[in-house]
């Protein structure tokens, strides 16, 4: 994995103040979604290699949440870093 991340309020910092916190490509179902739509959201997800989309907690440093789009596959390149609340309001959310 990329050894730093560019984290857009603290700068370019070491991955080893970040937490990895899950797939940010999956919408949450609302608070009256049936039973089966919420366990499909906690317990059945893909695992696709490639390109993909996490939320990242910055831990040791802002405590802010991020998108960090990156490879999962081979380089763990990341090619993006973008504050999760600003994500949200570009999504609609």
């Amino acid at each position: 994995m990329a050894s730093l991340i560019k984290c857009p309020h603290c700068g370019v910092r070491p991955k080893e103040e970040f937490s990895i916190r899950g797939d940010a490509s999956v919408a949450r179902p609302s608070p009256a979604a049936s039973d089966e739509e919420w366990y499909s959201y906690v317990f059945v997800r893909d695992n696709p290699k490639g390109r993909i989309q996490e939320y990242w907690h910055h831990s040791a440093g802002c405590r802010r949440w991020l998108v960090v789009e990156r490879d999962n596959a081979m380089s763990h390149e990341v090619y993006s870093v973008t504050d999760a609340a600003e994500k949200a309001k570009e999504a609609g959310r």
